[in-house]
């Protein structure tokens, strides 16, 4: 399944408390999966629990209630100064930066990807200001310097721009450039094939999580942990998916053999941009109605 994915057909326009309910439902479900490599109930990393993760969400609520009432730089800014009153690390730069754009798009009624395109093509350099302002906030791990419009520096180029020239080393930024090409053509078509195929939403969170980390490595291990540890985290995700992943006995014990092969004391192997591409898929699904649209089996039994 490519393309723009099914959850983005033309559609009735969201109200902004609805979309802001949706973002964080997409980050609580994100977080609350265990996901390999990552912060989830029980496993915690020393500088971010779990109950972080829930308090990010919480924190983002409101600024992304106000996405269609105020330039995307300034939302995102707003976004992780609330985090901040929250929590002490980087919980969702990533995770806000996808999507802010995303709930700006969704107050219109035209296609989701189609009005995406719009939101990027119309991002300023005072957005990008911003933008810049809230990556020094939140200051992520491993982010290095960059020879042109540096995040320590002014920008003088829209965010798109600034994006542009950072995609060929970051997934974000490659989503900004792509117009979410991995959002909408891997992560949201696998999450709906596994809700559709009947899995609950924390296997079909986990199961997407592996689609896309197999398909591509993860550009947050690749600053922290280099090339070979991004490669080596793609290759257990795809055996893991040939062993049948959430859906077998062998798929689950290679998901759990491959969390503890990226867990480490300084987290190097944290595939946190995958993580974020799978927020950002759940959000897309739940935006055009994922959330009421199936049931699995064994919920069914449950009512």
């Amino acid at each position: 399944m490519g393309g723009d994915g099914p959850a983005t057909n033309t559609r009735g326009a969201l109200t902004a408390p609805d979309i802001a309910a949706a973002a964080q439902l997409a980050c609580l479900l994100e977080a609350s999966a265990p996901k390999p490599g990552n912060v989830s109930p029980g496993r915690h990393f020393s500088d971010a629990r779990y109950e972080d993760f829930l308090a990010s969400a919480a924190a983002i609520g409101g600024p992304l209630s106000g996405a269609g009432l105020r330039p995307l730089g300034t939302t995102i800014r707003l976004a992780i100064d609330a985090t901040a009153r929250w929590t002490r690390s980087n919980t969702n730069l990533g995770v806000v930066l996808l999507l802010a754009p995303l709930a700006r798009a969704a107050e219109g009624v035209a296609p989701l990807r189609d009005a995406l395109r719009r939101v990027l093509d119309e991002t300023t350099i005072d957005d990008a200001r911003d933008v810049y302002a809230a990556i020094r906030q939140a200051a992520p791990g491993g982010l290095g310097r960059a020879a042109a419009q540096d995040v320590t520096d002014e920008p003088t180029m829209t965010l798109l721009d600034v994006m542009q020239l950072a995609a060929d080393r970051d997934g974000i930024a490659r989503e900004y450039a792509t117009a979410f090409e991995v959002t909408f053509g891997t992560g949201a078509p696998a999450l709906e094939r596994a809700r559709r195929d009947g899995l609950c939403w924390n296997d079909a969170v986990v199961e997407t999580f592996l689609t896309l980390l197999a398909a591509r490595p993860d550009t947050h291990v690749m600053r922290r942990g280099g090339a070979a540890l991004a490669e080596e985290a793609s290759r257990l995700a795809g055996a893991a998916l040939a062993a049948g992943g959430v859906r077998s006995t062998d798929g689950r014990r290679a998901v759990d053999n491959m969390d503890r092969a990226l867990r480490d004391a300084r987290h190097i192997g944290n595939p946190g941009t995958t993580a974020d591409l799978t927020a950002a898929a759940i959000f897309v699904v739940l935006l055009g109605g994922g959330w009421r649209g199936r049931e699995t089996t064994n919920e069914k039994r449950r009512t």
